[in-house]
């Protein structure tokens, strides 16, 4: 066995302390994103301009149901104001890790394999599916299988989004699924008759229906596949615990309130929609 001669030592030495520096400084940049947005006054948040979940209006004010309650919730963490960071949906998470933003605020449903990448708050709503289809549903989509049996199908999803997988679930091959970079793109695609149907969650589609004039409207009836109903919350970078766990503690008093039901109540949310699990069982599902 080869011993390590006196330059060997040092530079082991020397990556050793080096570690420890970025280890020791990984945590203290942890435990310092909550000190540090208190003591500037404000925190970023990423957001994909999906209505009613996270949005900029025409005038530029940052709402939907996940900014809303951010403000309240990061108000009472003495935090009081929530700048927003416009993000296509698939370079959310991303950007979350790559520190361009502190929060994800965009009702991002709770996957397990989005928890291998990030740390979710606890649901704030609970949701089922549905399509943008054009006037008078004229190829009779009423469900993932409907869509999926149909070989003259094409159906637009959000890039990156969990609908993907749902119509992967559903045997829609991937030559017939079709990603869009948001909502925008999807109901157009809708209207120009590139895809036959789009998919989000009830709300999304609901909105973009009411957006869309006679041209479109929301497939009705509507059967969401069990496992494609969603629990959606806050992402937050993993090593950010006190962030996180100042946030979940003051959102738990908060969610199912009237105070919050009455937040959300002008974007479509209900009592019927509020969380059914918790994002440990998000995490753990299948």
């Amino acid at each position: 066995m080869k011993h390590l001669g006196k330059s060997s030592f040092f530079l082991a030495g020397l990556m050793l302390a080096l570690s420890m520096v970025i280890s020791f400084g990984d945590a203290a940049n942890a435990a310092d994103t909550l000190k540090k947005a208190r003591k500037q006054g404000f925190i970023r948040v990423g957001f994909a301009n999906e209505a009613p979940f996270g949005y900029a209006t025409t005038s530029g004010k940052l709402t939907g149901e996940a900014p809303e309650i951010a403000k309240i919730i990061f108000r009472k963490l003495g935090i009081p104001e929530v700048d927003g960071v416009l993000t296509e949906w698939g370079g959310l998470i991303p950007g979350l890790k790559a520190g361009r933003f502190d929060v994800i605020a965009a009702g991002m449903f709770i996957t397990p394999k989005r928890c291998r990448e990030v740390a979710f708050s606890e649901p704030t709503y609970t949701l089922g599916q549905a399509f943008l289809v054009r006037a008078g549903n004229p190829k009779n989509l009423h469900s993932y299988d409907d869509a999926a049996k149909n070989p003259d199908v094409k159906l637009g999803v959000l890039s990156g989004a969990v609908e993907v997988g749902y119509a992967r679930i559903a045997g829609i091959p991937d030559e017939r699924i079709v990603g869009l970079p948001d909502q925008g793109s999807m109901l157009a695609a809708v209207r120009s008759g590139r895809v036959d149907a789009a998919a989000l969650t009830a709300l999304s589609i609901q909105n973009m229906a009411e957006k869309g004039g006679e041209a479109v409207e929301r497939a009705h009836p509507f059967t969401t596949l069990p496992e494609a109903m969603g629990s959606g919350g806050f992402a937050f970078r993993k090593k950010d615990k006190a962030l996180l766990k100042a946030f979940n503690r003051e959102l738990k008093q908060f969610i199912g309130t009237k105070a919050h039901l009455d937040l959300v109540g002008p974007f479509g949310f209900t009592e019927a929609e509020l969380p059914q699990k918790t994002a440990a069982e998000c995490c753990a599902s299948k």
